[in-house]
């Protein structure tokens, strides 16, 4: 069974830091990318970055380049998000998902062209 699971969110505020975590099993996870991706209430859901398990290569959306970091774990198939310097328009839910036979990462993923989802994990960022 596929499963992808998100764990490392809550409130925080401004300025502070949280270590998003997605666990991956049921699948070859150095064949995927994997991406984080958030929904804020009322809302489309967008993507933040993603990372290559196989390579490394990296993606960052604009607003979070610079404070946001993302990075994999192959031994323990878990990708992070370490989401530095948050801003209270960072508050939404975070799901992480991942897309096979992505490399070479220079651009971003859609979200309709990942194959599994995680439930997501909710950052409120406090004034």
């Amino acid at each position: 069974e596929v499963q992808l699971v998100e764990s490392g969110g809550g409130l925080v505020q401004a300025g502070g830091s949280l270590r998003l975590s997605c666990a991956a099993s049921g699948f070859t996870f150095d064949d995927y990318a994997v991406g984080w991706f958030r929904q804020a209430p009322g809302k489309e859901r967008e993507g933040v970055s993603w990372i290559s398990v196989a390579d490394g290569t990296t993606y960052y959306v604009d607003s979070v380049k610079g404070r946001f970091t993302i990075s994999s774990d192959n031994a323990k198939n878990t990708v992070y998000l370490q989401m530095n310097m948050l801003k209270p328009e960072d508050t939404a839910v975070y799901y992480c998902a991942a897309a096979r036979g992505y490399y070479s990462l220079s651009y971003e993923i859609s979200w309709y062209d990942m194959d599994y989802w995680g439930k997501g994990t909710p950052v409120t960022v406090s004034a």
